[in-house]
Parts: C-alpha cells; sequence; structure tokens
C-alpha cells in the first residue's frame, strides 16, 4: 500500500526541482542576488534536490530491505534486481544531459554525472546499506558531513560550470564521486539520511528529536554568519551555507528542513491516522507516482526553450515569473491525466517491468 505522504513529498520535491531550473533557464531581467523574490527563489532551489535525494533514498531503502526481509540473498538476484535500476538512471542522466546540452543554450554536457548517476550510485550499496544498522548508518553520515573539510579544494573550489565539465574517464569519475554537481561525497548524506527516515517511521519520538536538534544547529550557522559578517547562504562563493561545494552546514540546515518537511506531511498516517490535512493535498499523489517521468520530461521542455532563447535578451520581471510558475505548476494536472488515461506509461512503469 502506498504511502499518502510519501508521495505527496515525492511531489513537491520534483516541483521544487522543475522550479529551479526553469528560474535558471528563464532568469528574469534586473533581479540582483539579494533581491527577495531571488531568496525565496533561491530557498526552494536549494531544498530541492536535498528532498529529491532524500526520498528516494527512502525509496531504495524500502525496496532493498524487503529484500533482505525476504531471504533474496543469492548474487544473481540481486544483479538481475540492481541493474536495470542503476541502468534506466545511467540512460536517463544521459538523456537528461542531451535534452539540455550546453550547445543549444542549455547546462549539462552529455556526460556530465548528475541527481540520477547519484542515485544509480545508491541503489548499487543499498545491499550493503539494507544490512547495517541504524547506528552504522547514522555514524556515516557523520561522516558525509564531514567530508568536505577533508576532501578540501579536492571538492572543487569553481562553481557551476566547471562541475558540468569533464575530460577522459578519471575526470568523470572525480565528478561522479567528489566534485560534480551531485558527487557521492558528500551527497550521499540525504541517502543515508532517507534510510533512517525509513527505518525510524514508527518512532515519530526519535525523527523530532533530530529535527529538534537540526534546528538548534541550523540557528548556530545563522548567529556564525552573523558574527563574520558572512552570508548566510549563496549558490556558491563565501557564504556559511553553499551548494557548489556543499558545505557541511548546507547539508545540516537542508537536511533538518527535508526532514521537517516529512514530519509535516506525514501528519498522524504513520500511526494509522490520515496525512496533513487529510485528503486536501490529495492532488498531488497522482504526480508522486512519476517523479521520475516528470523529472526527465520536464527538461525536454526547458531544452527546446533554452534553444528558442539563445541570442534573446532575458524577459521582465512578470513574465519571467508567470513563465516559471507556470511551468511548475503544470506538471500536476498532466500527472492527474496521466495516472487517469495512461498510467502504465511511464519510466516507472518500465522499471517495474524490466526489474525483478
Amino acid at each position: 500500500m502506498r504511502l499518502s505522504h510519501i508521495d505527496r513529498m515525492r511531489a513537491i520535491a520534483v516541483l521544487c526541482m522543475v522550479q529551479v531550473h526553469t528560474a535558471a533557464i528563464i532568469p528574469p531581467r534586473g533581479m540582483s542576488v539579494g533581491d527577495p523574490a531571488a531568496f525565496v527563489a533561491a530557498a526552494f532551489g536549494g531544498m530541492a534536490a536535498p528532498m529529491f535525494v532524500m526520498i528516494s533514498g527512502w525509496g531504495i531503502h524500502k525496496s532493498a530491505t524487503r529484500r533482505v526481509a525476504e531471504g533474496n540473498n543469492v548474487k544473481s538476484t540481486w544483479i538481475t534486481w540492481l541493474m536495470p535500476r542503476v541502468a534506466l538512471l545511467v540512460i536517463c542522466q544521459i538523456l537528461v544531459n542531451v535534452l539540455l546540452n550546453v550547445e543549444r543554450g542549455g547546462r549539462f554536457e552529455w556526460n556530465t554525472p548528475g541527481v540520477l548517476t547519484l542515485l544509480a550510485v545508491a541503489a548499487l550499496i543499498s545491499p550493503v546499506l539494507a544490512r547495517l544498522g541504524v547506528r552504522a548508518r547514522a555514524s556515516l553520515m557523520l561522516a558525509m558531513v564531514a567530508s568536505p573539510v577533508f576532501l578540501g579544494d579536492a571538492a572543487g573550489l569553481g562553481g557551476f560550470w566547471t562541475r558540468v565539465y569533464s575530460v577522459g574517464v578519471s575526470e568523470w569519475v572525480a565528478r561522479l564521486l567528489w566534485n560534480g554537481t551531485y558527487p557521492a561525497l558528500p551527497w550521499l548524506f540525504f541517502i543515508l539520511l532517507g534510510t533512517l527516515m525509513y527505518d525510524l517511521s514508527e518512532n515519530r519520538s526519535v525523527r523530532e528529536r533530530y529535527v529538534a536538534i537540526g534546528l538548534a544547529l541550523t540557528t548556530a550557522t545563522i548567529a556564525i554568519a552573523v558574527a563574520d559578517g558572512t552570508s548566510w547562504a549563496l549558490t556558491e562563493g563565501d557564504a556559511v551555507l553553499t551548494f557548489f561545494p556543499a558545505s557541511p552546514a548546507f547539508l545540516v540546515v537542508s537536511g533538518t528542513f527535508a526532514l521537517l518537511a516529512h514530519r509535516i506531511l506525514e501528519g498522524d498516517e504513520g500511526s494509522g491516522g490520515k496525512p496533513w490535512m487529510g485528503d486536501g493535498l490529495s492532488f498531488l499523489e497522482p504526480l508522486g507516482k512519476i517523479t521520475l517521468t516528470v523529472y526527465v520530461a520536464h527538461f525536454a521542455v526547458l531544452g527546446l526553450v533554452a534553444s528558442a532563447m539563445q541570442g534573446e535578451p532575458d524577459l521582465d520581471i512578470f513574465p519571467a515569473f508567470a513563465a516559471t510558475i507556470g511551468h511548475t505548476l503544470i506538471w500536476i494536472p498532466f500527472a492527474i491525466l496521466h495516472q487517469r488515461h495512461f498510467p502504465k506509461l511511464s519510466l516507472e512503469e518500465l522499471l517495474r517491468r524490466v526489474s525483478n
């Protein structure tokens, strides 16, 4: 049985991803980084990938632990389960890169590792994670938080554009593992967080304690930024929270808010009741069932837009805002119609068919 709050969180996560990607392709003219609207957009963008990866980690771990519980310990059965997932995620990543290729005004080289290859790495190690206890995985999470410090300059000093470009196998592996847009170190933090969220699904008090500790640490990061006179959060540059590369503070703060979002959306469903707002957010659930499909499909739309806008001036604030919000929200009715008329036509259904 599907959990309503999980599908709703998946939907919100992919909508945030669509929003931040659309805003990057259709930037409004004359808006500075300090503009309140820019800060709100960046806040949604900063939460998009952590939520998306964490809830994906929840799903991967759920499937892996179920197989362990069923006694599927034969290597061949694990291979037939894992390989289709890994292959499909890698193929989808390449497809995304081609759809929004830098040569046509997009953002990616065709072979750039990204969030989907991160999920492929997570799938590959899921049999091991499924056999580790909560404490062991919590310790690995702490190691992920510390990894940017130990990596130092190896984590990459450049911003986005240096991370989407790689020459040769060794540089591609480096982008995949420690200095790309979503490298395994430290982004597996969110996968591990998702596994703990699954295992502690019946222990609400422990999860709420994690949120409380995280909020206290978040307050501390704000205090540090004020005391040092530096920015609290920037996509890249001199700030306490940075996305490129992902700083320890970013991991803690975004992980906290991802957990908080899950706890709010869960409501009482974890104990047999209703999710937050009851049926009021049920319109999001169809979208939550096809997040991978929508993630890939929205890049097809953005690729066309990026190609059409090459050499054209940026839009004014209102048209850019309307286009971004419109492209984000249109996927909700699309998903409703899809689940009503073509539920079997999706990447999720393909994955179910090719894996055992």
